[in-house]
């Protein structure tokens, strides 16, 4: 393998993404709750009704919502990755490190994480067939986060970030990824 990939070793857990929004989440609720009679809140929300506050704030969770879904997978990515990497650095002789040398050699750095190594983990190992094709669709909604979400996107069911979370315990407890600290 050609120049090697410089891993960070300090990277947040799908634990660390998902105690930061319990965090966030408990931070935006208690603002809400206890600033009410504060002068900067009061200034803030001049004019609001009471309902209109509450839909500040529902959006506000739902923005936290967004990003901490956006985080995890941006973590399953990395997980993947660096598992595509490291089985190729190693030489590996189990049937995926096999096939993703070979991977490597028509593709190089370039290869695509859901045509080539997702399709890769699916073609060597079936039964990882559905969590494949959930992975794939969460990923369509990884892509209209991260680029900026300004179309409506065709996701085929709707994602947030409870659904991405579990997600991601059920793929990392499913695949044996060489690397298993994305936990």
């Amino acid at each position: 393998m050609a120049r090697r990939v410089g891993i960070l070793q300090k990277f947040l857990s799908i634990r660390d993404v998902a105690e930061y929004h319990q965090d966030t989440v408990a931070a935006l609720r208690t603002y809400f709750r206890l600033a009410s009679g504060r002068p900067s809140f009061v200034a803030r929300f001049a004019g609001y009704s009471y309902s209109e506050v509450e839909q500040e704030l529902a959006d506000r969770v739902n923005e936290t919502d967004m990003r901490s879904a956006l985080a995890v997978m941006s973590r399953i990515e990395a997980a993947f990755r660096i598992d595509y990497t490291e089985r190729c650095r190693r030489k590996m002789s189990d049937d995926i490190s096999i096939a993703f040398r070979r991977l490597h050699k028509k593709h190089g750095k370039r290869v695509s994480l859901e045509e080539n190594v997702f399709e890769t983990w699916r073609t060597v190992y079936p039964g990882t067939s559905s969590l494949i094709g959930e992975l794939k669709g969460a990923f369509k909604f990884r892509h209209w986060l991260a680029h900026g979400r300004y179309f409506q996107p065709k996701l085929g069911r709707k994602y947030d970030y409870q659904y991405i979370y579990i997600l991601a315990i059920n793929v990392l407890s499913n695949f044996p990824l060489v690397t298993q600290n994305a936990f």
